[in-house]
């Protein structure tokens, strides 16, 4: 239970961030970094204290049927990933309360850095691959809105982020499913304890590779790795917090989790190994050719990561000790150094070095942290960047995928690590070294400071002592290899060969730094390869526009031919292959009402054929629509009946307000294109004939639908068996569904909703019509009490949420057409009711989890009032939910298309008003 209180803490939060703001404004970020403090506790003390280990379980029900859980696991992996998280997540935060302007709306920054603070920590905690996939997608929309979030201008560059590392995230969907095949289970646990069972599987080796893609588009590695340096354009506590110290850190988490399976096999070593190393010398030396200290960083952030992916390739017990620490010792300095960067930015109003100069006679305080993350970052003793170095080197000599495999890897590192060197000398000395060329700077205020200031003091303590951390690291060691010897870290083990690399390293990285402008010279000669991304993208384009090309027409004839072809070749080959149509059970639902609809049908349909104007086209349409329904009625189909009619309602009211303003009459088709066309319609119509038969010839109750009709009373308490699919057995469905909707609402707001779009005032410039006014008075009360009748009948009657919210709709749609205004004001705003509805149906959702039921599982009770027994169910307030995301999509379609119908009314009006206040003597001489 303490690891789903600890989500629910940090999701909870993201909720309450908006009421934060608005009290505290910046200050906020100090209220949430003492929650991620506090929840790590919470965390850890419930592992501690729990009997037998430090490991930590829970796990709910959640889709049974596929034998996925809500699995939670805390182990020692998770603990130190779960450290980074959010140790370095509060110091972020902590932070963020004096970067950010104190009268700005920081809402979007402190909700998102928490819902993907949430998101990771659910990655590092799930024991579950599937949810597993679902937290690692959580992160990279949560890294799409917050680089977007910084302007304009960055939109380019969170849209490669997102796609880069949603292909990685497709890839990991894959490998998910893959891995459940090998292994007969989702369960992350099973999975990893038993490395033989899915090796032997065909699988197996898919999956590994489709994980490797996944954790090279997360951390950025070759060559998927230009993402990063663009991410940069995203405000600095951003750029520390996700992409340096916490997002990209996700890849390094999946492959040292999955290292329990691969690790040590030469595919799966060679490839890690060689691409990681690939990655830190390339990432050191585009390093060494940025200005821009941001992007400097960016790419030594890549350089660092290739370092820890090769390590992770080694695949022994001390490579990957080393790797965990590492990781940890990179995200204290990389963060320090982000922090920093940020804090000179803000003082000096630039970030490139080459305007920088003597920073350190007016910010004594920022040259000094600077120079201790910096020392970390080129693994100078006694810092814990040191450490971690000398024991990186000691695990690459254990590389053996090739002969020599050792040697050639730990020469990599040694070189990657020279260049590590030289660029963080080049960060302190050109930024801080050198005279003052800016006057009038001062160090900025202590608690702006103390962020970065924590986080390079750990990085300094942490070296001498060092064994401070053993527990952990051996703990985190043991999740991945539980029978492997442990690695004791030492500051000083004695003189060994990584020593001798080391002062190597060091000494390398001196010769370069003091040639800089030599070797600045040597590094700009040197090609700089294409972006892969822009490649891939344009040739997506290309090929897009290609297969797009034969429908590019705006006939509609020209490119709906081809489906109608498809379909009739399905129907002849079916045809073909069964010999015979079964017999049509004609006598089952006939009534003496079909020969007349059907009449009246095919009347309609002839005058749609032969309509010359938009307003005829669309009443034929909605009367075709009307007498279907009719129809399904007639079948024994009420529901669909019901709501087939109330669409078709607003369907016209729609297409009224769409078409409004463009041409009144068709013109006349020419002769050979009204041939093409009837020729299709004859297809399309004969195809849709001999489905219908085949289709009626096969009425046979499914095993399925009479499961259903058995058991929903029994299992939901309700009657109505249309309604308790929906809301019950496939609420998931539903669910997925009302997300659509409210996407599309969403979409509607955003897209018509432009400032310079006329009001909905406008409509009043119309002539009034008393009659339509006054009958939308009496027909509104009337559609509410309808509306709560068919909501609350729902689960036992023809009704529910969905239809009863098109009642509602049509209602607004005829006042909206009679008043020129949404009726109810403030209380019908499209984009609040999504929210709700989206939150309550989810509400409902993960209510069942609380008690230990399957997701989605009802919660109910039997109310007994006098001479009655009704059935409550949370399925009433999910109905509640649908119920408002589809009557938001109403309300925003019929606004926002109503405001560019209204314009052109309100245009003539005005003009009518001017024309008729002009004098009579004007107006002769114009005319």
């Amino acid at each position: 239970m303490p690891l789903l209180i600890g989500l629910a803490v940090l999701f909870g939060l993201a909720t309450l961030v908006p009421a934060l703001c608005s009290r505290l404004g910046r200050n906020t970020g100090y209220v949430l970094a003492a929650s991620f403090l506090s929840v790590f506790l919470l965390i850890a003390y419930a592992a501690y204290s729990s009997p037998g280990d430090d490991t930590l379980s829970a796990s709910w029900n959640w889709l049974p049927a596929l034998g996925v859980e809500f699995s939670l696991r805390f182990d020692g992996l998770s603990q130190l990933f779960c450290l980074l998280i959010l140790g370095v997540g509060s110091l972020i935060l902590a932070y963020c309360a004096r970067y950010l302007s104190e009268d700005g709306n920081h809402t979007t920054v402190y909700m998102w850095l928490t819902l993907f603070a949430a998101s990771m920590l659910g990655v590092v905690l799930a024991n579950d691959i599937i949810l597993l996939v679902v937290f690692w997608e959580l992160t990279t929309i949560c890294s799409f809105v917050l680089i977007s979030s910084a302007g304009p201008g960055a939109t380019p560059s969170a849209m490669k982020a997102f796609l880069v590392t949603a292909l990685g995230g497709l890839g990991l969907l894959t490998a998910a499913v893959l891995m459940a095949v090998a292994a007969g289970t989702t369960n992350l646990g099973v999975i990893l304890g038993e490395p033989e069972r899915v090796l032997s599987s065909p699988l197996a080796w898919p999956a590994g590779a489709l994980i490797i893609l996944a954790a090279f588009t997360k951390s950025a590695q070759l060559p998927f790795h230009s993402w990063l340096p663009g991410a940069m354009s995203a405000i600095t506590p951003v750029s520390a917090y996700l992409h340096a110290a916490a997002m990209v850190k996700a890849g390094i988490y999946l492959l040292l989790r999955f290292s329990s399976v691969f690790a040590g096999q030469t595919a799966w070593s060679a490839t890690l190994i060689i691409v990681g190393l690939t990655t830190a010398v390339f990432g050191a030396i585009w390093a060494l050719r940025q200005h821009d200290l941001k992007a400097l960083l960016a790419y030594s952030t890549v350089s660092q990561l290739g370092l820890l992916v090769g390590a992770i390739g080694v695949g022994t017990a001390t490579a990957l000790a080393a790797a965990m620490l590492h990781t940890f010792a990179h995200a204290l300095f990389k963060a320090t150094l982000f922090m920093l960067v940020g804090i000179i930015d803000r003082e000096a109003g630039s970030r490139d070095i080459r305007e920088l100069s003597g920073l350190r006679r007016v910010m004594p305080v920022t040259a000094a942290v600077t120079g201790l993350a910096g020392l970390s970052l080129a693994g100078v003793p006694p810092l814990i960047g040191f450490v971690s170095k000398e024991h990186l080197y000691k695990g690459y000599l254990e590389a053996d995928f090739a002969p020599g495999a050792g040697v050639a890897a730990v020469s990599l590192a040694i070189v990657g690590s020279a260049l590590t060197f030289s660029y963080g000398m080049r960060i302190f000395y050109e930024a801080f070294g050198g005279p003052t060329l800016q006057r009038g700077l001062y160090e900025r205020a202590k608690s702006f400071l103390a962020p970065a200031l924590v986080a390079a003091v750990a990085g300094l303590a942490l070296g001498p002592a060092i064994g401070w951390l053993n527990p952990v690291l051996e703990s985190s060691v043991t999740a991945v290899f539980p029978n492997g010897e442990p690695t004791e870290f030492k500051l000083w083990p004695g003189f060994t060969p990584e020593l001798g690399m080391t002062a190597i390293a060091i000494t390398a990285g001196m010769c370069l730094f003091f040639a800089q402008n030599h070797v600045e010279r040597v590094l700009m000669r040197i090609p700089v390869p294409g972006d892969m991304f822009q490649a891939m993208y344009r040739s997506v384009v290309r090929l897009g526009a290609v297969v797009g090309k034969p429908d590019s027409s705006n006939s509609t004839a020209a490119y709906l031919w081809r489906p109608v072809a498809l379909l009739v070749g399905f129907a002849v080959v079916a045809l073909w292959t069964s010999g015979s149509l079964p017999d049509a059970h004609s006598a089952a639902s006939r009534t003496d009402l079909d020969w007349p609809l059907l009449v009246l049908i095919a009347l309609v349909v002839v005058g749609c054929c032969i309509a010359r104007t938009t307003l005829v086209s669309v009443s034929m349409l909605g009367t075709l629509g009307l007498l279907i329904a009719v129809w399904f009625v007639l079948a024994g189909a009420p529901d669909v009946g019901m709501t087939l009619l109330l669409a078709e309602v607003l369907t016209a009211v729609a297409a009224v307000l769409m078409l409004a303003g463009t041409a009144i009459h068709f013109r006349r088709p020419k002769l050979p294109r009204l041939s093409g066309s009837l020729v299709i319609a004859l297809l399309a119509g004969a195809s849709a004939t001999v489905a219908t038969l085949a289709f009626t010839g096969g009425r046979e109750m499914s095993s399925l639908g009479q499961y259903l009709l058995d058991n929903a009373k029994g299992e939901t308490g309700g009657e109505n068996v249309v309604n308790t699919i929906l809301v019950d057995f496939r609420a998931v469905d539903t669910l997925g569904e009302s997300v659509v909707i409210g996407t599309v609402t969403l979409a509607l707001i955003v897209l018509l909703g432009r400032r310079d779009a006329p009001s909905v005032e406008c409509a009043v410039a119309r002539p009034a019509n008393s009659v339509f006014q006054i009958a939308s008075k009496i027909v509104g009360p009337i559609a509410v009490v309808l509306s709560a009748y068919l909501f609350f009948r729902g689960h036992y009657y023809p009704g529910g949420g969905f239809i009863a919210s098109l009642v509602v709709g049509a209602a607004v749609a005829f006042s909206y057409m009679a008043h020129g205004k949404i009726p109810g004001g403030r209380w019908l705003r499209p984009a609040p009711m999504t929210a709700v509805g989206i939150v309550l149906s989810l509400g409902v959702a993960l209510m069942s989890l609380l008690i230990g039921d399957p997701f989605f599982t009802p919660v109910g009770t039997y109310l007994d009032l006098p001479g009655v027994s009704i059935a409550v169910s949370t399925s009433l307030l999910f109905d509640l939910g649908v119920y408002l995301i589809v009557l938001a999509m109403v309300i925003a379609t019929v606004d926002r298309l109503g405001r560019g119908a209204l314009a052109p009314a309100a245009e003539a009006a005005d003009d009518r008003r001017a024309d008729q206040s002009q004098p009579k003597e004007k107006k002769e001489k114009v005319s």
